[in-house]
């Protein structure tokens, strides 16, 4: 059986050796983390991501997140909704499609923009409130990276209207509403979450949070757990 994953590996030697080599220089420079053992690769990938040590701390974590997410994956014909098509073009087909994992936005749906402007809200809020209505949301792996307002709707869906995403990685930027969607999705207990603490986010860390959990499962998958 072989001992490293093949799947959620990069596809060339020199590919990998950069990427090996790159985690090993954030190892040895991140200094103290509290992140456990299954929370460290998560938060690594997203300090790769974007160079910025600072995820070491701002990154918190529900205590059934990393399981959670695991298990929606492991499961087979799970689901990534996002806020935003750039974290479906983000992700890694190859991979999704070794776990059977669909990705779903609605961002620029014509429905979605017409009662966006007729209900004089974002366009976020309807494409949330359209995959809830489509049946996507449960049991997905929920990915906000732009929107504020996507993670506001979502909470306000999982608390008024029942929706039960697996796992949802809130990490939306900015300077409007940003640090306090994510302090709303915190505040959450029945739904595991990922969030960073404060302004900082964009999509390019929901899609290193989720390939860095599609790389865990790979790992469990050969350790037949």
């Amino acid at each position: 059986m072989s001992t490293a994953n093949t799947v959620t590996e990069q596809l060339t030697a020199a590919g990998r050796a950069i990427e090996h080599d790159s985690f090993a220089i954030i190892d040895a420079e991140v200094g103290a983390h509290a992140y456990s053992a299954e929370q460290w690769p998560i938060v690594r990938r997203m300090i790769h991501a974007n160079a910025d040590f600072e995820f070491n701390g701002l990154t918190d974590f529900h205590p059934a997140a990393v399981e959670a997410g695991l298990a929606a994956i492991l499961g087979g014909g799970s689901r990534v909704v996002a806020d935003v098509e750039m974290i479906c073009v983000g992700l890694s087909a190859s991979r999704l499609a070794h776990f059977g994992i669909s990705t779903h936005q609605f961002i620029s749906d014509t429905d979605v923009i017409a009662r966006a402007k007729a209900e004089e809200t974002t366009r976020a809020v309807q494409a949330m409130r359209k995959a809830h209505r489509l049946g996507l949301i449960n049991g997905a792996l929920v990915g906000i990276g732009n929107a504020p307002t996507a993670l506001i709707e979502l909470v306000r869906l999982i608390r008024e209207e029942g929706a039960r995403p697996a796992l949802v990685v809130g990490m939306p930027v900015g300077f409007v509403s940003a640090a306090e969607s994510k302090d709303l999705m915190a505040g959450l207990d029945d739904v595991p979450w990922i969030v960073i603490r404060g302004r900082k986010g964009g999509s390019t860390l929901v899609v290193a949070a989720i390939h860095a959990l599609l790389g865990l499962a790979e790992a469990r998958q050969r350790e037949g757990r």
